[in-house]
């Protein structure tokens, strides 16, 4: 964890384009040695075997670079990137990954929340705390106006149900004057009990970002949104999810109720993109219909895929691999999608499973499948 940390503070610190292509290979290289060495299978060993000292350790790492780049905005901003869309890929692994609902509309119910954030904080005194709810639940709301075509469809026709709604949602939010239409809203900041997010912080003289109160913001959303992903593959509803991915005919003959298992993780996954959504509509201060699109779901879908389909620990590292690499190579900017592509296809060929190796599920106290 420290070498991974000094490795992720010491690329997001340099500019120069050759010096970060020089980093990564260098990183790529040491991970592809380790593995022919057999060093990673004792880190996989431990990894499962002490994940909540690993959980640890990554809020401490994470609150490393924080405090490194303290005055830095663009990179605490990058950071808080990292952070939401993590939160907003497990939301989206809740419905893969352990109930095997299909969902290529991401970005949609992402930005659900952030047009929530945009209009409730403009026109309304509701506090922030409770537009954050909010956001997640309208993205909710609005998923539940999908959940009759897609229970009455399987496999690919339900991807193309919610691929539809993608669609769809851009356009509205372009034709749509009140929300701004092409040219988006404006966000408001986030303000709780009268401190106001959107201003410097100065403690004893320094001047800090004023992106650490979402940094804070954001990594407390995401610890909260982890571990209930945990605890809900843990226990006997994830079990029951397990069981409708796997074979829904089987599970219905055993009498689960397989709409209530869609329904439920079809709306909790989209109440964490929405949360997700709303929080980062209030970090970037701005909201427009071409952040949404069905390019942007895809890229989430991505992030989904290299990490590992149902496996959280693999999708947070995802996360930071296709957030901070195009933005720190500008060189490959114009061809991060091909990129993404690329990386996808590498993975399903070699390491189906994703990055991460998946640590054991414990349903129940003594039995490990």
């Amino acid at each position: 964890m420290v070498l991974v940390t000094v490795f992720l503070i010491v690329l997001l610190r340099v500019e120069n384009q050759k010096a970060i292509i020089a980093l990564l290979a260098l990183g790529i290289g040491a991970v592809i040695a380790a593995n022919r060495l057999g060093l990673l299978k004792p880190v996989a060993r431990s990894f499962s075997e002490r994940e909540d000292a690993l959980g640890l350790l990554a809020i401490g790492a994470t609150l490393a670079i924080g405090a490194v780049f303290h005055e830095d905005h663009f990179v605490l901003l990058l950071v808080c990137t990292v952070v939401l869309y993590t939160v907003a890929t497990l939301g989206l692994s809740v419905q893969f990954g352990y109930a095997g609902v299909l969902n290529f509309a991401g970005a949609s119910f992402f930005g659900i929340g952030a047009y929530a954030a945009a209009v409730l904080n403009q026109h309304t005194a509701i506090p922030h705390l409770l537009v954050l709810l909010i956001g997640g639940l309208m993205a909710a709301l609005a998923g539940s106006l999908l959940l009759l075509p897609v229970l009455r469809t399987r496999g690919h026709y339900a991807a193309v149900v919610t691929i539809a709604f993608a669609l769809l949602f851009k356009t509205f939010l372009e034709v749509n004057d009140v929300l701004g239409g092409p040219q988006g809203l404006q966000v408001r900041g986030m303000t709780i009990l009268g401190w106001s997010f959107n201003e410097n912080i100065e403690i004893g003289g320094i001047e800090l970002s004023f992106y650490l109160n979402y940094f804070a913001m954001s990594m407390m959303i995401l610890v909260l949104a982890f571990v209930v992903v945990r605890r809900l593959e843990r226990s006997w509803i994830g079990l029951n999810l397990d069981a409708l991915r796997l074979d829904e005919t089987a599970a219905g003959c055993f009498g689960l109720n397989i709409v209530r298992w869609k329904v439920t993780a079809f709306l909790l996954g989209n109440f964490l993109i929405g949360v997700a959504g709303t929080l980062h509509g209030m970090v970037v201060g701005f909201v427009q219909p071409n952040n949404y699109t069905f390019a942007d779901s895809l890229v989430l879908v991505s992030i989904l895929l290299l990490g590992g389909i149902g496996n959280p620990w693999g999708v947070a590292v995802a996360t930071v691999i296709v957030v901070i690499v195009p933005e720190k190579l500008q060189v490959i900017q114009e061809y991060r999608f091909l990129l993404y592509a690329a990386l996808v296809v590498v993975v399903l060929l070699f390491r189906p499973e994703g990055l991460l190796p998946r640590p054991v599920r414990r349903y129940f106290s003594g039995w490990q499948p």
